[in-house]
């Protein structure tokens, strides 16, 4: 258990890490439309919610336990709602081959392996993980919606926001049900406690 709570500081250090790269590599193109910030913010989040879903289908393999499953066909169609924005404003896409488990960025990479790794120790932390996973993937969206007034980019964040929300839901369900009391790392306490004591959200995700 303490391998896993030690893990959330490399979460957080290597999640910051890579959206300093995506700031420093972007070409430029299509300014007039989308600004550096804004640009960077749809990189970035393309590869944070592709890290999701492969994280989760590589538990589910290794688990045989439905909510990864699950959760990892919503993270794919978040990745994709990312894509049809890249594609809109002829940005490249960051990981255009999109083969699972593999990314262009080292630091992207580095993470991957070793959440696949403390994930592996057990089921519960497995889903400790994914609890992390989305709260700091919850944070990150809210980083990116105060940087934007574009009503595209607002639609798409909010829909992974709501998303997102359901999916701590239902990871902490489960670990509440092991007996387990996750703590945010990433959001505040008030809105963890709102989140995971309000009901299910519906519609688009």
């Amino acid at each position: 258990m303490k391998q896993a709570h030690g893990f959330l500081i490399a979460i957080l250090v290597l999640a910051s890490s890579c959206k300093k790269d995506n700031d420093s590599n972007l070409n430029g193109s299509n300014l007039a439309t989308l600004d550096a910030q804004e640009q960077s913010g749809l990189i970035f989040m393309r590869q944070e919610e592709k890290l999701a879903g492969d994280v989760y289908r590589f538990y589910y393999r290794k688990w045989n336990y439905s909510i990864f499953s699950n959760i990892s066909q919503s993270e794919d169609k978040h990745t994709n709602s990312i894509l049809t924005l890249i594609d809109k404003y002829s940005l490249v896409d960051p990981i255009p081959n999109f083969q699972e488990g593999t990314f262009a960025d080292t630091n992207l990479q580095k993470l991957y392996h070793e959440l696949v790794l403390t994930g592996s120790n057990s089921l519960l932390d497995a889903l400790i993980i994914g609890a992390t996973i989305e709260d700091l993937d919850l944070r990150d969206l809210q980083v990116e919606m105060s940087k934007t007034t574009n009503a595209d980019l607002l639609k798409v964040y909010n829909n992974l926001t709501k998303g997102s929300r359901n999916h701590l839901r239902t990871f902490y369900s489960d670990l509440i049900g092991r007996g387990y009391t996750y703590k945010p790392q990433f959001i505040s306490q008030s809105e963890f406690d709102e989140i995971v004591n309000s009901p299910k959200e519906h519609g688009q995700m």
